[in-house]
């Protein structure tokens, strides 16, 4: 022990006669650090981000091309229920087969039809795919996901290089070509539209849940899909814009369980005053 602290006591000793050197050090790395602050961001980091714009208007009348090269308007795709958006590009070999397995995975664990109240439209966000590879990667997800009507019902779009620009720029979604990997940089995340075509919801990959998808549908719907169960949860959770989820509303819950108590309370003193009243009373 008493070794241990005479070393200590050297190297503090060591240290003091040095008091310009440490300063200069400090100052060095103190310089690097606001050096490396002030310094331009890589493209590649802007383009893994989203700039939600919750509530603004997509342009619709953009035309793309379906996978049997009908050159069609964005319009087309909107019948009067919420869209699930989708940006990602068919020949990446990473994040958008992930992104949209994982897409797939929580359509199966929820009991909204597509098709039925909702549609999916994916479009690529590489000016060079073809209807081609956006058809034989449509056939690829509809055997992964088995349901009746997906066929007609989950879209995968291409398009020249201004339409696609325009779409994501107007939704916030930032992407850039990486020249070293030879592939798309860009976010992991679904937009959920209204029926007009609207932003309604941004939801990150993988970090929402199957409940998400599902509460962020019935929100964007304007609950004309769902149960009362989901009106119910919407009333006790909030959409987090910076989590891309729903958490709990606490003040809600309280007000809610204030009520459900108050009605728990009222239905006891009915029955209570009910007995009561029919209970006779001996003279």
């Amino acid at each position: 022990m008493f070794g241990c602290r005479a070393r200590w006591q050297l190297v503090l000793g060591k240290l003091k006669t040095y008091p310009t050197w440490l300063a200069l050090i400090g100052m060095l790395l103190l310089g690097a650090t606001v050096a490396d602050a002030d310094a331009p961001k890589p493209p590649l980091v802007d383009a893994l981000s989203i700039d939600q714009k919750l509530g603004v208007q997509t342009p619709l009348d953009l035309t793309f091309r379906d996978e049997a090269w009908r050159s069609v308007p964005l319009s087309e795709y909107f019948d009067g229920k919420p869209i699930i958006l989708t940006l990602n590009y068919y020949n990446c070999k990473n994040i958008c087969s992930t992104e949209l397995d994982d897409l797939v995975g929580k359509l199966g664990e929820m009991t909204l039809t597509i098709g039925g109240q909702y549609n999916i439209v994916t479009v690529s966000i590489n000016p060079r795919e073809t209807p081609q590879i956006a058809s034989i990667t449509k056939k690829d997800f509809i055997r992964r996901y088995p349901r009746p009507g997906v066929d007609k019902s989950w879209h995968f779009l291409t398009g020249d290089e201004a339409a696609i620009r325009q779409l994501t720029d107007a939704v916030g979604f930032h992407y850039a070509w990486d020249e070293k990997t030879q592939e798309y940089a860009h976010p992991a995340a679904i937009l959920i539209l209204t029926p007009e075509g609207k932003v309604s919801r941004y939801l990150y990959a993988p970090i929402y849940t199957a409940q998400d998808l599902r509460l962020s549908l019935v929100e964007a719907s304007a609950n004309k899909i769902g149960t009362l169960t989901d009106r119910v949860l919407l009333f006790c959770y909030r959409y987090d814009p910076t989590a891309g989820t729903y958490s709990a509303a606490i003040l809600n819950i309280i007000r809610l369980g204030g009520v459900v108590t108050m009605l728990g309370l009222g239905a006891f003193l009915f029955m209570m005053l009910r007995r009561d009243k029919n209970t006779p009373y001996d003279v």
